[in-house]
């Protein structure tokens, strides 16, 4: 068992001094990470890497009830959730005061296609996900897996606890459904 595998389960156990020992064995992990993720938003982006990695964080270590976590491939698979729902609640919470001001007439030929750019992508994405979860949680959790954890087909499925095969046909399956989903939108 590694360093981060042992702090893990002395986390899911309530020990508050392990949430203190994890973060120096993660940090540049998660920084990655979230570096990675915002290269993929609009260069304009306030919520700067520290930042997504802390807030992720606190949101997976300092909760109420303690978490269950398998392996350090499903910590890393929760920390690119997490990463993944404050982008979308900051986006949409942006999007929101953007509404909430004066209304003014635009010529909307000026206006750049919506649909290209990176946080509509992000959006987009996030519901087709969330649909597709609802039919196929396990092809759904591989995605999130590959997909915001970084993780190889390997390791995704070594995670998954399915066949290296398995997972690359899910993958297939499960990026085929997606793209198809997404093509649709715009």
């Amino acid at each position: 068992m590694n360093d981060v595998t042992y702090i893990l389960t002395q986390v899911e156990s309530g020990d508050p001094s392990a949430a203190e020992k994890l973060l120096p064995l993660v940090y540049d992990e998660l920084r990655k990470l979230a570096g990675a993720k915002l290269s993929r938003e609009k260069s304009g982006q306030t919520l700067q890497p520290t930042v997504l990695v802390h807030e992720a964080y606190v949101r997976l270590v300092d909760t109420d009830q303690p978490q269950q976590w398998q392996s350090r491939g499903h910590f890393f698979a929760a920390a690119a959730e997490a990463m993944r729902r404050i982008l979308v609640e900051n986006y949409r919470r942006k999007s929101s005061q953007k509404r909430a001001g004066v209304i003014e007439n635009v010529d909307l030929d000026l206006i750049p296609d919506a649909s290209a750019s990176p946080q509509s992508d992000l959006l987009a994405l996030d519901d087709a996900l969330t649909d597709f979860e609802q039919k196929w949680p396990d092809q759904a959790r591989l995605v999130k897996l590959r997909y915001f954890a970084g993780l190889t087909i390997p390791e995704a499925a070594q995670s998954t606890g399915v066949s290296t095969a398995t997972a690359e046909r899910q993958w297939r399956f499960a990026r085929a459904w997606l793209h198809s989903r997404l093509k649709l939108s715009h």
